[in-house]
């Protein structure tokens, strides 16, 4: 195409594919039933890609290839228009997964079909994640409530101990009043960690995480520089992220200290990170994000505490505060992310493992992931080509 009066050849702007943008997995099927187009979301979940499944049928993914041949005769005499089902699919690198689809029939010349497809756990995900940013809320105007509260009469307390202390004859009695003293600066202490991620303005600067990650795995095996080994599995062609570099110390540092705690340091971590694409965090749609993996093979959270991990003064650690994890789930929503957690509460396998690579699969005790997003969120464009 030339444009007028320039005398240049300009190529015609390519323009994204409206279904490329939605976080469901999306298939057409062409009028004999067989893959006419499948967006981004699909490939990443069916492990195929779409040049090289098209013109296939999508019975050869399934567990039950009869099942979808059965609904695509369905389809093809128009019995009826929408049909849900849950149905077994051989994923690519991954055992057989159960996935919700619905099919949809079309009345567009040459297809036959739109078929989404879900995990079972996809609603349960979304789920935690309202849940969690709803807790989040909660957390922090409980935290600004209790703050208030609690330091204004320690002030006075912590005052009137030292009012007091001045006027007592000896010195022994002076040693009860330089306790009140101290534990109050220690509840004083306790209540600015609390209040830190909520008040703290957070800045935006391009960060590596694995700056970050080689940052806290120094810290903590200097803390614990016998028994603990902790393992790097990273992808390095990883892009900047936009944070707070403090924070983002602060929030791996509480997960992987947290770990190295709960072993007592003897044991290992595993430090991962990946890419990961075409991601929905709190309703935005990301072309690209930074998923990060935090593992340990210790003994695992308690089964009764699994569901309140993330709630401020909830331990399992009879010397933490509980305040590591509430912290951390702030600093990863202030980025526009979340964080999930998995444990088992007595793993097969817990010892011997400091000159393994990676982790095995009996090896888990806690896994924290946690995903970011990469640049900015897709807005939608809207077009009449469809393919």
């Amino acid at each position: 195409m030339q444009a007028r009066g320039t005398g240049v050849r300009t190529e015609p702007v390519s323009r994204p594919n409206p279904f490329d943008l939605l976080a469901t997995a999306v298939v057409l099927l062409d009028s004999s039933g067989k893959v006419a187009f499948m967006n981004g979301a699909a490939e990443n979940l069916l492990g195929v890609s779409a040049a090289q499944f098209e013109g296939q049928s999508l019975a050869l993914l399934a567990g039950d290839g009869q099942a979808i041949e059965g609904l695509l005769q369905e389809c093809q005499q128009r019995l009826f228009s929408v049909k849900r089902q849950q149905l077994i699919f051989n994923l690519a690198g991954r055992a057989a997964t159960a996935l919700d689809i619905t099919v949809s029939v079309l009345e567009e010349p040459g297809l036959l079909a739109s078929v989404e497809l879900r995990e079972i756990d996809a609603y349960q995900r979304i789920d935690r994640e309202e849940r969690q940013a709803a807790l989040m809320q909660l957390n922090q105007s409980l935290l600004r409530n209790l703050g208030h509260e609690i330091k204004n009469p320690l002030g006075g307390i912590r005052g009137a101990a030292q009012l007091l202390e001045t006027e007592l004859p000896t010195r022994s009695l002076r040693e009860y009043t330089q306790v009140i003293v101290k534990e109050s600066d220690r509840l004083l202490s306790l209540v600015d960690q609390m209040l830190t991620p909520v008040r703290r303005s957070m800045s935006r600067e391009a960060v590596n995480i694995h700056e970050v990650l080689e940052r806290v795995r120094r810290l903590v095996l200097s803390e614990f520089p016998t028994g603990l080994t902790i393992v790097r599995d990273y992808d390095t062609s990883l892009p900047e992220i936009l944070g707070d570099l403090e924070q983002l110390i602060q929030l791996v540092l509480n997960v992987v200290r947290n770990a190295a705690q709960a072993m007592d340091g003897q044991g290992s971590i595993w430090l991962k990170t990946r890419a990961t694409r075409q991601v929905t965090l709190h309703r935005q749609r990301y072309g690209l994000a930074l998923s990060m993996s935090i593992r340990d093979n210790g003994p695992g959270i308690p089964k009764s505490l699994r569901d309140e991990i993330f709630y401020p003064l909830v331990s399992g650690n009879p010397k933490g505060h509980g305040l590591g994890l509430t912290i951390a789930q702030t600093i990863v929503h202030q980025h526009g992310g979340v964080i999930d957690c998995r444990s088992e509460s007595q793993p097969a396998y817990l010892s011997g493992v400091q000159g393994s690579a990676l982790p095995q699969a009996n090896d888990i005790g806690t896994e924290f992931t946690i995903v970011l997003p990469i640049g900015e969120p897709i807005k939608p464009v809207l077009s009449k080509e469809t393919f």
